[in-house]
């Protein structure tokens, strides 16, 4: 009798182990080896209407790619990701794939979809490894004589800058801080995105000819009208949503307690764990709260343990299944002895005898039945209240919108949270000539969701200057 033939199982992401990645801020996945990539690769289904393209915000022709890793192409594939997407390093490590493209693979309805994350990362270093990071991989088209000022440097902004490069416009970026970046330097730490990965994706979009400025505040150095009075036909702002929010609690200017803002820039952009190599330390205490339940809640528990804290809790007021953050975040924390207390809300901290915080007082929570949508709210449990020892807490519960640019251009409408108003398939804000996207439209969101903005942005941005649609644009409805 004739057996069948066994399914190749999804491969295993090697990496460090946990004894050793919590002493060091060294990227803890290690990367596939070119047979492991072959192998993952083989798997794919090459579905005559592939689902995982539609499940991709920046529309990489994922099956394309991934065939050429099957040959052996391992330069043709990264090539073929860059005709999409310019940051396929930092894509292929942050991105949640588990939501977006490997969500619709076929190969997920019965066992485990195509590790399209793996091997966009495992081509992007291939690449990397075998010729200069800043030579164009696309050809550009001629010069269009227009020029485009981009405002922020993070996933958004150097996305639309790529695509209108590549569409032969004069691009120039202007970037707040001193390295280029945005969220990518200095909201994700090191071990799960080095600096240096971030620094080869920027000298690509570089090398398609993008100027960029750092220490350059639009808002303060140069308005977005002065950017257009100087010759820029049009500007898009791509300035995240950067400012700290906290809970209104008593003993929250406490001494040691951050924002996550604060926390994870002085560690990741200033380098504050390499002191005192370099010049910027940041105190973690002994015993460190963390508040919050997203991936940057993770990003700052797993940062203060490295930071020497001994003992690292997470606190969330709703339960685990409800967290938002990557379900592999979540249980690499687990791993690395993270604490979590969930059901779990602080009501307020207490002080030292030096204005430190010393304790949080808590209350229990408890959730209600679904309502209509199916979502569960969450409410106390009277006398609950508890007191809980800690030295130090991060606030990790999200971030608004900077007013900086707003308030210098009255014409620019924003909504009652501050982020802009905006066409949702173009970016164009209410200012003629000005577009927008990424977490300054959204929110906080994820980095491959503010790239989709900045793709959409470039299209409708080339079709204003020029009268004619980007190509691969999709047509526009009769």
């Amino acid at each position: 009798m004739e057996q069948k033939k066994e399914k190749v199982p999804r491969v295993t992401m090697p990496e460090q182990t946990v004894s050793s990645r919590i002493r060091n801020f060294n990227e803890v996945p290690v990367g596939l080896t070119e047979a492991m990539a072959v192998q993952e690769a083989a798997r794919c289904l090459q579905c005559k209407n592939p689902q995982c393209v539609e499940g991709c915000p920046v529309e990489v022709d994922i099956p394309g790619f991934l065939r050429l890793v099957k040959e052996q192409k391992f330069l043709e594939a990264a090539r073929k990701i860059k005709e999409k997407n310019a940051l396929p390093a930092v894509c292929g490590r942050v991105c949640p794939q588990e939501d977006q493209c490997e969500k619709r693979c076929i190969l997920g309805v019965r066992g485990e979809p195509c590790a399209v994350g793996y091997l966009e990362r495992f081509v992007a270093d291939w690449e990397a490894s075998q010729i200069r990071a800043d030579k164009p991989a696309v050809a550009l088209a001629p010069p269009t004589g227009f020029r485009v000022a981009v405002v922020g440097s993070g996933p958004s902004g150097l996305t639309v800058a790529a695509d209108l490069a590549v569409l032969g416009h004069e691009v120039t970026m202007f970037e707040a801080l001193h390295q280029t970046g945005g969220v990518l330097v200095y909201g994700i730490p090191e071990f799960r995105l080095p600096k240096a990965i971030v620094g080869r994706e920027v000298e690509y979009v570089r090398s398609l000819g993008v100027k960029i400025y750092t220490d350059f505040i639009v808002g303060q150095t140069f308005s977005v009208d002065e950017l257009l009075a100087n010759g820029f036909q049009a500007v898009y702002l791509a300035l995240g949503a950067g400012l700290p929010m906290f809970m209104q609690l008593q003993g929250e200017n406490l001494n040691g307690i951050y924002s996550a803002n604060e926390f994870l820039t002085r560690v990741n952009l200033m380098r504050a764990w390499e002191f005192p190599q370099a010049d910027t330390p940041v105190y973690v205490g002994k015993n460190v709260a963390v508040i919050g339940g997203g991936n940057v809640a993770m990003d700052c528990a797993r940062t203060a343990l490295r930071l020497g804290a001994k003992r690292v809790t997470v606190v969330y007021r709703r339960s685990r299944s409800e967290m938002p953050a990557r379900h592999e975040e979540i249980i690499r924390a687990e791993e690395e002895g993270i604490i979590f207390y969930y059901l779990t809300n602080p009501i307020r901290y207490l002080a030292d005898d030096k204005h430190w915080v010393r304790a949080m007082e808590c209350l229990r929570m408890e959730l209600t039945q679904p309502d209509a949508s199916g979502r569960r709210s969450v409410v106390p449990i009277e006398g609950s209240e508890q007191t809980i020892d800690f030295d130090s807490v991060i606030v990790a519960i999200g971030t608004r919108a900077n007013p900086i640019v707003a308030l210098t251009t009255p014409d620019l409408k924003v909504n009652k949270w501050g982020y802009y108003i905006v066409d949702e398939a173009t970016g164009q804000t209410s200012k003629p000539g000005v577009f927008a996207g990424g977490d300054i439209v959204t929110g906080s969101a994820t980095v491959i969701s503010a790239m989709g903005a900045g793709r959409k942005a470039a299209r409708a941005i080339h079709r204003m200057l020029t009268g004619d649609p980007a190509p691969g644009a999709a047509p526009e409805a009769p």
